[in-house]
């Protein structure tokens, strides 16, 4: 790849065992992903107390930051995805990473907001996932 580029591919999930210390393994069989940064826009707008009649200049701080991830794939059995059906079937919070190439990582509580597993009577069954953060996370550059 040229200079600069990173592979989709390598923007992943992992999902950590509730071990200690704490192991994590990649979420297997994702095909697509997306992990979103975005914050809320607080309005500190304030009308012109001199000139009440003038355009005000909207002006705005960041709010509350929101981190998460979606993925879909093909769904594969194992002990790590065993693991992590277990969280998502007793809705619970589980330490994971998700590493963005050319950025870094991101460590600590997540949850899933949204699973549904899908499939066609003659192909493999998939997923469809969404991880919402579940507290503060680390970040670690690359």
């Amino acid at each position: 790849m040229a200079d600069g580029q990173q592979t989709g591919r390598l923007l992943l999930i992992q999902i950590g065992d509730g071990g200690s210390p704490e192991t994590y393994n990649n979420l297997c069989g994702l095909q697509t992903r997306n992990f979103n940064l975005s914050a809320n826009d607080v309005d500190t707008t304030i009308p012109d107390c001199n000139d009440p009649g003038a355009t005000p200049q909207k002006t705005g701080v960041p709010g509350i930051k929101n981190r998460t991830f979606s993925g879909s794939g093909k769904f594969v059995a194992g002990s790590a995805q065993s693991t992590f059906m277990g969280y998502v079937n007793n809705a619970v919070t589980f330490n994971a990473k998700v590493i963005v190439p050319g950025l870094g990582s991101y460590t600590g509580p997540w949850y899933v907001t949204d699973f549904t597993l899908n499939g066609e009577q003659e192909g493999t069954m998939g997923f469809d996932a969404t991880f919402m953060a579940g507290g503060a996370l680390t970040y670690v550059a690359e």
